[in-house]
Order: structure tokens, then C-alpha cells, then sequence
């Protein structure tokens, strides 16, 4: 059985069905693959795996009709941040209320958002949702691709995207290459509960091993903690009891939030660098992590998915509405030259912060603790900081923005 799209998304998990939201109601056929149905929010216990959503990421879901669905659900704002390194005194501190916003981030569990995200796709009539599909063959042709299913099903498509993930099957059949860079750590996330409340305050804590976030929840004593330790530090944390866990997780990110009273099981997941040598070609293009992978020490990573798939949306949109085709590596690259900067910009900082608070030598850590503080105490500097990385600057795509022109 053969089936015609405008579009295919391989990969609908947040970024794919965030694309495939932004096209619905268009004049595009879209369909949406996934190989596993969303698990739907817990209802008592956290995911443990959470993203720091930008105001533009927000901005982004209102104007898609989804943040609603999130709200309904867990929302945490996250109203100041406070950033310090290691035991030698470098510190800064975030607050909303310096540039006139209610919160820096939102605080929202991946489950939550993908959950939201699919409601909303299934109000659109132009997208199809197939899921779950096991993809057995994908081959790319002059005039489009040829997408055949394991059940024997063969959809053909004038724009297939990647999103489906750093081992993505669609960049490895257009013979993608990425840079890589392994960073020989690897991400613990749970979630805890604490002796005194987080007040909505995001801390994060840079030790020589990797930095130590502890994220805000709705709950005022909950956090989700996402810990980047060095492979033999993390595979030590990894092996520890509950209760050996706690004490050196207390110890290492101090008493602020008082006592940790519980820790929920722990997950572990590598950490790399890459970044795809090209984001498009003839009728194709990747979004999200097939097209880049950032330390998560600055809570960025979903969201250059995010702006990725309202920019390519708006780029494929305006394409239909100039009676141009969809699938032209003249209109694609629009998009690839839109992002790329940025998204490349946002590896180099993340890594380069790894290396700049990994680093104990004498003279690079008195460095980076005067950095800090100079920095806390330029008020202009530290706005801009915070305007940037809340999404409020920058060459952001329509549906990115509050209101929409």
C-alpha cells in the first residue's frame, strides 16, 4: 500500500511533533513517525528527565496551542538562578524581576511536553500520527523520498525530516557526517525532596568533575537534579545505594536547600558534542538533536530543537504561500543559514563552560571566580545575559515570538 505526503517526520518525539503542530492546518499533507507511543506523565512521581523551557519556548507552545495542556498539568517557573563554582567563592545570581519577567525558564517534564504537544496533533486533520511504525528502508531520490514500513507499507514524500534522534537513521541514509566530540561524562538525572523549599530558584553548582543543577518542581520541596560527572565519577554515583547516594550528594552541592531527604532511581545517559556538516539537502533536512547536541549545563538543548522546527516551519510556510516547492535545497537552506550560527554558537559556549569550571588550576580557577563576580555586579551585562538565554533576543522565527506579526 503506497501513501503520498507533502511532508514525512521521522522521530515524534518534542521537536517532531513540535514541527508537525507548527504545519498543521496548512495546505501540507504531514505525516508524523514514531517507533514507541509517548508514555504519558506520571501521576504521583516526577519524570525524571525534565528540560528548562525558554520564554521563547514558551512563547512558541502558547502560539501553538499547547502550553495549555502543559499548565494543566506540572508547570514550574523558575524565578531567579544562582550559579556558583566550587568551594572558592566565584558566584552569580539570576533574577526575573531585573528585566520586568515573571520567570528566567520554565521548568516542564519531557513526558508533559510531548504529551501536550501530541494533543494538539491530533486536532489537525492535515497531520497523520503513525505510531507506532518500524521504519525498514528509507531511500532518497531527485524528486523526493521513499519511506517503506516493516508491515510493508510505502510512503512517499516530497520533504522528509529528521528528527529522530543523535543516532538518527535519516542522516545516516542522506550520508550525513557529524563532528563529534565526546566529552567522557555522562548526565545523572532523579528527582529529590528537600529539607527547605526551592522558592523557585534554579541552582547550579560547578565542581572539577561536572556541574550539579538542582531544578525546581511544582512541588516547593521537589527538585529534579541533573549531575554531569566525569565516566569514572558517574559510574561510582551510579553504583551507590539510596542511602550512600544522598550524603555524597549532599556533599557536593552543600546546604542550601538543607537536608535531601529522598532520591527517586537514578538514570544515566553519555554526553557529546556534535554537529551535523549540513542540515539539508534536496528534500531533506534535520532538526533537533540529528543536527546538534549541546552540554545541557545551560538547559539549551531542546530548545535550538524548538527554534529549529518554528524556523523550518515558518521558512516551509512561506515557500507555499510563494508557490515555491517545499522540497528545493534552495528554500531549505534558508533554514539551515537561519540556525546554523546559532546553534553553533551555543555548542562552543557550553563546551567551552565545561573546560573553563572543569579546570582547578590556580590561575584559571581565580580567573573564572572573577569573572563570575564581575559580571554579577555589571547590571547591564547580566541583563543581557539573561535576555539572551530566556530567548527574549536574537533573529527569532514568528512563531518564537510573543505576538505574532
Amino acid at each position: 500500500m503506497k501513501s503520498n505526503f507533502d511532508i514525512v517526520i521521522v522521530g515524534g518525539g518534542m521537536v517532531g511533533t513540535a514541527l508537525a503542530v507548527a504545519l498543521g492546518n496548512s495546505p501540507l499533507k504531514v505525516a508524523v513517525l514514531d517507533r514507541v507511543s509517548a508514555a504519558p506523565p506520571p501521576e504521583k512521581d516526577y519524570d525524571p528527565r525534565v528540560s528548562a523551557i525558554t520564554l521563547a519556548s514558551r512563547a512558541l507552545f502558547d502560539n501553538l496551542g499547547a502550553w495549555v495542556g502543559m499548565e494543566r498539568r506540572r508547570v514550574s517557573p523558575v524565578r531567579e538562578m544562582h550559579v556558583w563554582s566550587g568551594n572558592d567563592g566565584g558566584s552569580i545570581h539570576f533574577n526575573a524581576a531585573e528585566i520586568g519577567e515573571p520567570a528566567l525558564a520554565y521548568i516542564v517534564e519531557n513526558s508533559v511536553i510531548q504529551t501536550a504537544l501530541i494533543e494538539r496533533l491530533h486536532q489537525f486533520t492535515n497531520v497523520h500520527y503513525l505510531c507506532p511504525v518500524e521504519i525498514g528502508d528509507i531511500t532518497l531520490a531527485d524528486n523526493g523520498a521513499v519511506i517503506v514500513l516493516q508491515d510493508g507499507r510505502l510512503l512517499q514524500t516530497r520533504l522528509l525530516v529528521g528528527a529522530d534522534g543523535a543516532d538518527s537513521a535519516v542522516r545516516q541514509a542522506a550520508g550525513i557526517e557529524t563532528h563529534a566530540l565526546k566529552l567522557n561524562q555522562q548526565g545523572i538525572v532523579a528527582t529529590v525532596t528537600t529539607e527547605r523549599p526551592h522558592e523557585h530558584i534554579a541552582r547550579q553548582r560547578f565542581l572539577a568533575t561536572g556541574p550539579l543543577a538542582f531544578l525546581p518542581l511544582d512541588e516547593p520541596r521537589t527538585c529534579s537534579i541533573v549531575w554531569s560527572a566525569d565516566n569514572t565519577r558517574a559510574e561510582q554515583l551510579m553504583a551507590l545505594d539510596d542511602a550512600a547516594f544522598i550524603p555524597d550528594l549532599h556533599q557536593a552541592f552543600g546546604s542550601s536547600l538543607g537536608n535531601i531527604h529522598t532520591v527517586t532511581p537514578r538514570a544515566a545517559f553519555p554526553l557529546v558534542l556534535s554537529h551535523a556538516k549540513t542540515y539539508t539537502a534536496p528534500h531533506l533536512a534535520l532538526i533537533g538533536d540529528v543536527a546538534h547536541t549541546v552540554h545541557p549545563l545551560a538547559g539549551q538543548g531542546v530548545n535550538l530543537g524548538f527554534l529549529d522546527a518554528a524556523t523550518l516551519a515558518e521558512v516551509l510556510l512561506d515557500a507555499v504561500a510563494n508557490h515555491k516547492d517545499i522540497g528545493d535545497h534552495a528554500v531549505l537552506r534558508r533554514y539551515e543559514r537561519w540556525r546554523k550560527g546559532d546553534n553553533l554558537a551555543m555548542i562552543s559556549i557550553t563546551g567551552g563552560f565545561k573546560y573553563l569550571f572543569g579546570n582547578d588550576l590556580p590561575g584559571v580557577s581565580q580567573l573564572r571566580n572573577l569573572g563570575l563576580d564581575l559580571t554579577n555586579a555589571a547590571t547591564p551585562i547580566k541583563n543581557f545575559i539573561m535576555r539572551r538565554a530566556s530567548g527574549l533576543e536574537g533573529d527569532l522565527p514568528k512563531l518564537a515570538r510573543r505576538a505574532l506579526n
